[in-house]
């Protein structure tokens, strides 16, 4: 069985999310810092009259910060209720993969990826790594209460 994914570019890097959980794409021309928040968080961006957090991929996966380029893309995905922004260098393709070409990522990447990486396939002659979101976006404290 296939299914369809989005695949975005951090660094030089190619990563995929299941396009189901892609609500849209977005240019990214920058967001609002907001105090006291985790350092991946970009901030605030308000994208079709919704306002939104911005988790910046590159810093979550360890990278350097870079400043926004027309390639900039903002990936506004939704899991379970919660809708945040992944912030990546470019995402302009959506691929058809077989669940037969998703294989689990080697021993060394699920223990330096930080369960980020959840499984790697071929497009073409290219490797791509298939991510958890909900790892990335980090899980959600109930309302009234503080992560630590």
């Amino acid at each position: 069985m296939s299914a369809l994914y989005v695949l975005f570019r951090i660094d030089a890097g190619e990563y995929v999310l299941p396009a189901s959980e892609v609500l849209h794409m977005e240019s990214f021309t920058g967001a609002t810092r907001v105090p006291g928040t985790a350092p991946y968080v970009a901030g605030l961006v308000q994208v079709r009259s919704r306002v939104l957090p911005v988790v910046d991929l590159r810093i979550r996966f360890g990278l350097p910060a870079r400043d926004p380029t027309l390639d900039s893309r903002i990936l506004v995905v939704q899991r379970g209720s919660r809708v945040v922004g992944l912030l990546a260098d470019s995402a302009r393709e959506v691929v058809k993969l077989e669940a037969a070409q998703l294989k689990p990522p080697p021993d060394v990447v699920v223990e330096q990826a930080a369960g980020f990486v959840t499984h790697v396939a071929e497009v073409g002659p290219r490797l791509v790594m298939l991510i958890d979101s909900g790892k990335v976006i980090g899980e959600e404290a109930p309302r009234g209460e503080q992560q630590q």
